[in-house]
């Protein structure tokens, strides 16, 4: 068995200043902030120096004023605060956090602009834990978060799936006399829909309604999703009627939900006759719209469909998306087309797309025949070498391409390799893990991974408990099939059409089982009668 603690999931494990400011009731912000004076500064500060002391020592941290040349001059506090702005707007965490520390240790303290460009440039990497400790410090010394801080670190915390931490945020945000706005209800929305969760999802719409929200695109192609998860593709077509009658406009947003349901459910023909009445209505398809209808034509079989389709989207001048390459590359793999997989891997070099072709590359080595790239390190160094920067995405992309082919050992090293680039495992990152083991019939091991994310405050979603039902029915575990699925059931996740396959198919097995064994009890009785 795979020894799981070997993922460094430190960050996770240690404890978030925003869990003691979570148990302090917020009856005043002087008491909070006087509560969490000490825990803050430490936590802040550990974050700082344990986390950053490789970057300070190691990195070319000469100062330099925003337009990037050395003024040699000794910094004030606003030259260090345009800096870190400066850093963040790059994308340069790691300066923008080395200059914080050596501002602080100066005596100086960021100004409000520095700690949103911080907790944003943080929570958009999925650092979620960094940008509360920085959010901690900021109350710390008297700062009034706005609304927009509490959206930042609650899109980051459910991105990672960390539902708890999520929720204890709007109970400090109600405390503080903070109220929810639109952008506040999507972000739940977003993540209770791609949860799974249909309960919650219509509570936040019930609640949306009842405060007066709009029910924007945004919304009603989220509600598309949830029907089209739930098996109930008619009705959410249907959903169309009730926002033309509403005077609402067709949308992107709503058109990819259709184009999607559409999808799912095999309805290749009607789906591709709503990207046409889309382009009609002059509403130009994005990534996810192309996405989409190559996906499910994959699905369906249909590779030459797929891939003319593919060949439009570059041509459109659409930078490709790595996480079809999956897709693509397995259909071709399963077919034996390597010499397709290599002229389409030319064809995007010679329209200039270099960089995302090494990872279509190394995409292919993984899945091909030549086994090139099987240490995940490889994989990672090829890529640098091409300029690209390893990101939460990538590597998420790198432990599907390998879970897929049940390679759980380089899977899991894919996840070791990203402490050091300062990414903190997520949700998605561990389903792929689940994912991992499932495909190679280590149930046990699979299995391990579920109880880990609960312990460490990550609540599993649709795709966690579909995933660990399908390592059960793998590894011919029939019997933990019903458990799981009735766990899915009490945590608030919505079973889908899948989740009920899954959960009818062991049932089944189950079910002749049982019937051999009363059969076999039949004949021995029989038997036994005979011979005496």
């Amino acid at each position: 068995m795979f020894n799981l603690k070997t993922i460094s999931l430190l960050p996770i494990h240690g404890t978030s200043p925003l869990s003691v400011f979570f148990s302090t009731h917020s009856s005043s912000r002087e008491h909070a902030g006087h509560k969490l004076n000490s825990s803050c500064h430490s936590g802040m500060r550990r974050c700082v120096k344990e986390g950053y002391a490789y970057s300070l020592g190691n990195k070319n941290l000469s100062i330099k004023s925003p337009d990037g040349s050395n003024s040699g001059e000794e910094f004030s506090g606003n030259s260090y605060n345009k800096s870190i702005q400066y850093c963040c707007k790059l994308g340069d965490i790691d300066k923008a956090m080395a200059l914080l520390a050596q501002m602080q240790a100066l005596g100086f303290h960021p100004s409000s602009i520095s700690y949103a460009s911080l907790i944003e440039a943080l929570a958009s990497v999925g650092r979620t834990l960094e940008a509360d400790a920085i959010f901690q410090e900021m109350v710390c010394f008297g700062f009034n978060p706005k609304l927009r801080f509490y959206n930042i670190l609650l899109r980051g915390f459910l991105k990672k799936g960390l539902l708890g931490l999520g929720s204890r945020l709007l109970v400090v945000m109600e405390d503080m006399g903070i109220c929810r706005n639109q952008e506040t209800y999507e972000i739940l929305l977003d993540y209770h829909v791609n949860a799974g969760r249909l309960d919650d999802t219509w509570l936040i719409i019930n609640e949306m309604r009842s405060k007066g929200f709009q029910l924007n695109s945004f919304v009603y192609g989220k509600v598309i999703g949830l029907y089209r998860d739930n098996g109930m593709w008619k009705k959410a077509v249907g959903i169309v009627e009730e926002i033309r009658e509403m005077g609402l406009s067709l949308d992107r947003q709503i058109y990819n939900s259709i184009i999607d349901t559409f999808g799912k459910y095999g309805e290749l023909v009607e789906a591709l006759e709503v990207f046409e009445k889309m382009q009609q209505e002059s509403i130009r398809p994005d990534i996810v719209t192309w996405n989409s209808l190559i996906r499910w034509h994959c699905k369906a079989g249909d590779v030459a469909k797929a891939l003319e389709l593919f060949t439009q989207m570059q041509e459109q001048g659409f930078y490709p998306d790595p996480k079809i390459f999956i897709t693509i590359i397995s259909c071709l793999g399963e077919l034996g087309k390597w010499d397709v997989i290599k002229k389409n891997f030319e064809n995007m070099k010679d329209r200039g797309h270099g960089k995302i072709g090494a990872i279509y590359a190394i995409l292919v080595d993984i899945y091909g025949q030549y086994g090139r790239f099987r240490d995940p390190e490889e994989c990672i160094a090829a890529l640098k070498l091409e300029g690209l920067q390893p990101s939460g995405s990538m590597f998420c992309i790198l432990a599907n391409a390998y879970a897929q082919q049940g390679l759980c050992e380089q899977t899991v090293k894919v996840l070791q390799l990203m402490e050091p680039e300062g990414i903190e495992p997520n949700l998605v990152m561990l389903n792929v893990l689940i994912n991992a083991f499932g495909v190679a019939g280590k149930y046990k091991e699979a299995l391990s991974v579920y109880h880990l994310m609960k312990d460490i405050g990550i609540s599993p979603d649709l795709v966690t408990y579909s995933t660990l039902m399908k390592a059960f029915i793998r590894a011919k575990k029939f019997h933990k099939v019903p458990e799981i699925y009735k766990q899915m059931e009490s945590s608030g996740c919505t079973p889908d059409r899948k989740a009920r396959q899954i959960l009818q198919s062991a049932l089944v097995v189950l079910e002749q089982r049982r019937c051999k064994q009363r059969l076999d009890i039949f004949v021995f009785h029989l038997l036994f009668c005979f011979v005496t």
